[in-house]
């Protein structure tokens, strides 16, 4: 995404119907429009933990329409709906509630997002009652309160692993686009922006080239990703990213990503600059030292060659006996040293596994009552706490209900778990026996 850190925006546009509606656009102060749904959506009366987890619910939601540019990318001038259906209710020119209008004066510029990821949740809600959803129940989210839950323990209650991002940066809503066209020769951080939305696209396009590094630099091979993915969504194939371009390749991201939707697959740390400007040795520090020893510690849990590994940012011996270890499995020269071409092979095979087991509750579920994460923030303080019980009914909003009873991340199977030996070719499993009667 081209924002790395969200910001509350100072105002919001509202269309007053359904995105194909012929309706008016409003612009409000973005407080005034959070005090305007939460008095819509949610009763003043109910508890205030409750009251707390909606708002918080409401504005995580806002904004992850604003920060994925959502409408804006399909050609419309708003950020935002009033049509339930779509989004979140707001009526124009409707009074508040004291109780709601105090509460979202103090969390308008909180929000929710998955530890590890950069875009506010997508946090969708229904009222539990008429219409279930896969998100927050409102009435479900009352009975929690008077059951003595706080608004942290409700809302990861039906999100799951979630944190609080709080007092984000406030700002005018800004258009990602660069202001002029990208094309060849071209430098900086809108090129690498470029660069990584089509490699991920290229994932679901195989059609699109593949770049080798996201470097920043419109060369001749980010030229080629462009006029592929031109061809492909019918625009003027001239390998120049204009408006137009941009914002469809934008969209696309957005959707292959899912950042749109509560399960998102998540706008992360090394999605926008994932390349290291300088090789990595022993006796580097710092952050890019630490994504790279997070890749080698997922890779050393698959891999029995590639020894573990400590997460501390200080490039030493051990992480140096890794490196070897994973450029001799990878078929590398083995220097020790971190150089681009080891960087990216070590992320390529890492993102394999990122995208194909973490990603899958299937597959790899996710242990709430042993999961423990306090990423850094960016643009804001992270709330930690304890993870609730996971309770209530996850349903879609819009009107789809939903026939499945709450995911229960903490439940996993033996088929999921590691049996404790290696297996390698010609491994059985032993023979039961049985005797009949």
């Amino acid at each position: 995404m081209p924002v790395v850190v969200p910001y509350i925006p100072e105002n919001i546009t509202v269309h007053l119907g359904a995105p194909n509606a012929s309706a008016a656009n409003v612009t409000v102060p973005f407080v005034d429009y959070v005090k305007n749904v939460a008095s819509s959506e949610i009763y003043p009366t109910w508890e205030e933990s409750a009251l707390r987890a909606n708002i918080l619910a409401i504005v995580s939601y806002a904004l992850n329409r604003v920060y994925t540019e959502y409408y804006r990318t399909r050609g419309y001038d708003f950020e935002i709906t009033n049509s339930t259906a779509y989004d979140q209710a707001f009526v124009y020119g409707r009074s508040y509630f004291e109780n709601v209008s105090r509460l979202a004066d103090q969390l308008f510029n909180d929000y929710l997002r998955r530890p590890g990821f950069l875009e506010p949740l997508a946090a969708k809600f229904c009222n539990g009652t008429t219409v279930t959803c896969e998100g927050l129940s409102q009435w479900g989210s009352q009975n929690l309160a008077q059951q003595g839950y706080n608004s942290v323990q409700i809302l990861r209650s039906y999100y799951g692993n979630v944190e609080i991002v709080s007092d984000a940066p406030i700002r005018g809503i800004t258009s990602s686009y660069p202001g002029t066209p990208l094309r060849v020769g071209s430098r900086g951080p809108n090129v690498v922006v470029l660069q990584v939305a089509l490699n991920r696209i290229s994932q679901n396009y195989p059609a699109i080239p593949k770049l080798a590094s996201t470097d920043g630099i419109f060369g001749s091979r980010t030229e080629a990703s462009v006029r592929a993915f031109q061809r492909i969504f019918g625009l003027t194939v001239d390998g120049i990213v204009g408006p137009s371009t941009w914002y469809n390749i934008l969209r696309l991201y957005t959707g292959v990503t899912q950042l749109s939707e509560l399960r998102s697959q998540g706008q992360q740390f090394y999605a926008i600059n994932w390349s290291p400007p300088d090789a990595l040795r022993q006796g580097s520090t710092g952050e890019k030292v630490r994504q790279l020893q997070y890749m080698l510690s997922v890779l050393a849990s698959y891999i029995p060659n590639i020894p573990p590994l400590t997460v501390d940012g200080i490039f030493g011996s051990r992480t140096r006996a890794s490196v070897l270890a994973a450029q001799r499995r990878f078929g590398l020269p083995e220097t020790g040293v971190v150089d681009a071409v080891t960087w990216d092979e070590i992320y390529d095979q890492y993102s394999g596994i990122e995208n194909t087991t973490f990603r899958s509750r299937e597959t790899f579920p996710e242990n709430l009552a042993q999961t423990t994460a306090s990423p850094q923030s960016s643009g804001g303080a992270v709330t930690a706490g304890n993870f609730g019980t996971q309770r209530g009914t996850p349903a879609r909003r819009n009107g789809a209900a939903s026939s499945s009873s709450a995911v229960r991340y903490n439940r996993t199977s033996t088929m999921t778990q590691f049996p404790g030996r290696d297996l390698c070719f010609g491994t059985q499993d032993p023979v039961r026996l049985e005797v009949v009667r």
